[in-house]
């Protein structure tokens, strides 16, 4: 019986994928495996995952014709795990040795759906602590008690796959998988999903995730219109917590989110493409349109200026292109 799955997405990290799979080896036991999953690289990183399929204890290689982006990646993975538990950790992120039993003994130990855990940012040099956003710890809750306070900063914000460990009944229950195709922003209507949906969880606080930001290559780092598949995935998350029994409740906080991550996009707009940036202007503009004006409005009354001026100014573009078309 495979007690732990861990999956683990690669594209394109050959310069960072043996210290991922170095970390792996450290944290390797008989009822463990790890499920390789590369997504159609077209660097050295092919060459690389051979070579630890022969010797990571555990390990399955599994390959993409395509290349599918994260989500998809991570699906595959969980479409191959066996165990009872699974875990995520991306291919240029890594852990500190013997790190997964002790995750796999808290969740045992609490007996809850899912459990959330702190982790280490790495950039460059320099070290971070980043904790839950979730002040009690190693205590079983409903997960729908952690989504509000609206205009703070919840465990729906700690949009973090691998900072965590899922029971397998997620999976049956299909709460577990991720939207087919979403190149970014991938975590955000999975976190809410989870919360809405899954019956227990808890955070603790437990360090051993290391978390490599600012890598060249990564989406957060490039402005292409891959970037503005954030609009279709908070689009998800706006449209499924609209039909939950609590909407009235759980929507604003869905609405200002939306809004802080259109605002932050917007203010960092020169670091597009112009053509990609014409268009995050007017995705922007018809997201805010679709969103239920009532509570965007108390949304952006109760932003910071800056913000909301950046939204109003989209909004405003739209309505007088279309007069103008008039």
């Amino acid at each position: 019986m495979v007690k732990l799955s861990v999956i683990v997405p690669f594209y394109n990290v050959q310069q960072y994928a043996p210290d991922t799979l170095k970390s792996l080896r450290a944290n390797t036991r008989e009822d463990f495996e790890f499920i390789l999953v590369d997504d159609c690289s077209t660097d050295g990183t092919p060459d690389i995952l051979a070579r630890a399929e022969r010797e990571l204890p555990g390990a399955v290689l599994v390959r993409h014709e395509q290349n599918g982006g994260l989500a998809t990646a991570r699906n595959t993975g969980i479409e191959k795990a066996r165990g009872e538990y699974l875990t995520f950790l991306d291919g240029d992120d890594w852990l500190a040795p013997g790190y997964f039993p002790q995750l796999l003994s808290a969740i045992q130990e609490l007996g809850c759906d899912f459990v959330r855990t702190d982790h280490v940012q790495s950039t460059g040099r320099a070290r971070s602590i980043h904790r839950v956003p979730h002040g009690r710890r190693w205590t079983v809750m409903n997960p729908r008690e952690a989504i509000l306070p609206a205009d703070r900063s919840t465990s729906v914000d700690y949009a973090y796959a691998w900072a965590g460990i899922y029971h397998r009944r997620l999976v049956d229950r299909g709460i577990l998988q991720f939207t087919h195709g979403l190149r970014t922003a991938e975590d955000r209507p999975w976190i809410w999903k989870l919360h809405r949906e899954a019956e227990s969880f808890a955070a603790v606080g437990l360090l051993g995730v290391y978390y490599r930001r600012g890598v060249a290559s990564s989406l957060t780092q490039i402005g292409d219109v891959r970037q503005l598949d954030f609009i279709r995935a908070f689009d998800q998350v706006i449209e499924e917590t609209a039909r939950d029994p609590e909407a009235d409740k759980l929507l604003p906080k869905a609405v200002r989110t939306y809004c802080a991550i259109m605002a932050h996009h917007l203010g960092q707009i020169e670091r597009f493409e112009p053509a990609v940036a014409r268009k995050l202007r007017s995705m922007s503009a018809a997201a805010l349109k679709r969103m239920p004006q009532d509570v965007l409005a108390e949304v952006m009354d109760s932003m910071d200026a800056q913000r909301a001026a950046r939204l109003r100014r989209v909004r405003r573009r739209a309505v007088g292109a279309r007069t103008v078309a008039a």
